[in-house]
């Protein structure tokens, strides 16, 4: 893959170490040259200096025939502008960018737009901390409000059905890993002694999920 990156701070340069480290070819753009000297060692891909709304700067990128495109300035202006113009213009397939304001985020994902708000990120990671204790969150949608949770099957639960874990509106099993083996369950499917599930939860319901874990 060929991969754009705009913004060479913190998050834009671990970014382009990591993907070129993985064997993509990768631009990284910032309007600051010393900026470059945060990308590793390792790094094998290309650094152009210049702005990430500017047309040429990023054709010289190689923008048109890059499979992915991400802006992660520290600038919600500049990383909107360089998203538009480059699923606008170049119809890069993958385009993603970093938005410091919610409620500006959450507008710009109706332009089609995936974003990241580092703000809401935060926030959320640290509720989970918080609110999940003993239940592993690997994915929260929307604003948070329905996390995706890992945990063990306990052994008291052996041989109920996975269905005694489905409340409807408030948490689904959804995947069931057995024997290194993923699948979607049936209600009435059995589970097993080491069985890892995971659950989709409404924040609301995270109690009740704990105390059926339990078997209470």
């Amino acid at each position: 893959m060929h991969i754009v990156i705009v913004g060479c701070g913190r998050v834009g340069s671990q970014l382009a170490s990591m993907l070129s480290q993985e064997g993509h070819s990768v631009a990284v753009v910032d309007k600051d040259p010393t900026a470059f000297k945060r990308l590793s060692k390792n790094f094998q891909g290309q650094v152009v200096t210049g702005v990430g709304f500017d047309r040429q700067t990023l054709i010289k990128a190689g923008i048109e025939h890059a499979d992915a495109f991400a802006s992660v300035t520290n600038g919600d202006n500049t990383n909107i502008v360089s998203a538009l113009l480059v699923k606008r213009t170049f119809q890069v397939p993958c385009v993603l960018t970093r938005i410091y304001d919610p409620q500006r985020a959450e507008i710009y994902r109706r332009f089609g737009i995936p974003t990241i708000s580092s703000t809401t990120w935060a926030a959320n990671e640290l509720k989970e901390m918080i609110c999940f204790a003993g239940l592993p969150s690997r994915l929260t949608l929307g604003s948070g409000e329905v996390a995706i949770v890992e945990v063990a099957a306990p052994p008291k639960l052996a041989g109920r059905p996975i269905g005694e874990l489905n409340a409807p509106g408030e948490l689904s099993v959804v995947a069931v890993v057995h024997a290194g083996k993923a699948t979607i369950p049936e209600p009435g499917a059995s589970l097993e002694k080491g069985d890892l599930l995971y659950i989709a939860v409404l924040n609301p319901a995270m109690e009740k999920l704990k105390k059926l874990l339990s078997g209470d």
